[in-house]
């Protein structure tokens, strides 16, 4: 992905406060530029105040009157909507959409427009895009704030640009390698002994307690540490125990 390719376009924003919003959505996911056509209240210091520490990119935002100067040098043109409009045009949800312009922006340059707070991009609007990207929301309450759709359609496209460098589950980066089977089996034998003492497990009739909590451990997984401690607090348990027994 090239970065420097992508402009988020607001399209007539009537309050500078999500502007400023806007511009901390998008310096949070590694985004640059800023583009507002024709805003009803810009420069405005709410504006600078909600972008907290993306002041930069309200500094640097390009204002013009007209979506052809945003767009006129763009070659990949997405249009955003919180609502199906049903018109007959390539329509994506926001994920496949930022793999779209994640691709596209590496050679190409990719604008990304966002509507009015009040109704959105406009029919024609939508017709100057090459592609339609749909956020969709629950059918109860069809009400997207402008800095939330922005925060969407960004976020996906940071994810689509991290693609394959995360974590592929909880368990990659673990600081300790996990325990062995063998390390388990001592860990349980331990354990069943400890609770033998404490007359908590009835060998005579242990109703799957056992058995419950290998399931119990299992599911954890534990790792070399936490077996150690664990084994220590049992020889720990089985100390006192006997101290008591013989007081």
């Amino acid at each position: 992905m090239n970065s420097q390719n992508i402009q988020v376009v607001l399209v007539n924003p009537s309050h500078p406060g999500n502007i400023g919003a806007v511009a901390r959505a998008i310096k949070n996911m590694g985004l640059h530029h800023l583009v507002l056509v024709a805003p009803r209240k810009f420069p405005d210091p709410e504006a600078q105040w909600r972008a907290a520490s993306a002041v930069d990119i309200i500094d640097n935002a390009r204002v013009v009157e007209t979506l052809d100067e945003a767009i006129g040098d763009s070659q990949f043109v997405v249009g955003t909507s919180a609502r199906d409009r049903r018109i007959p045009w390539p329509v994506q949800d926001a994920r496949l959409t930022a793999a779209r312009i994640v691709e596209r922006s590496v050679q190409e340059k990719v604008s990304i427009l966002f509507g009015r707070e009040d109704s959105g991009l406009n029919n024609e609007e939508l017709r100057r895009c090459n592609l339609h990207c749909h956020i969709p929301t629950h059918p109860d309450y069809e009400s997207l704030n402008l800095s939330m759709a922005v925060q969407i359609v960004c976020y996906e496209i940071r994810m689509a640009e991290l693609e394959g460098t995360l974590p592929s589950n909880e368990d990659s980066h673990w600081e300790n390698p996990f325990a062995t089977s063998k390390d388990m089996e001592y860990f349980y034998q331990h354990l069943e002994e400890t609770l033998v003492e404490l007359e908590f497990l009835n060998l005579a009739a242990p109703k799957q307690l056992m058995t419950r909590l290998r399931r119990l451990y299992s599911r954890v997984r534990l790792d070399d540490m936490e077996v150690q401690i664990l084994r220590g607090i049992l020889k720990e348990t089985r100390r006192v125990i006997r101290e008591k027994r013989t007081n």
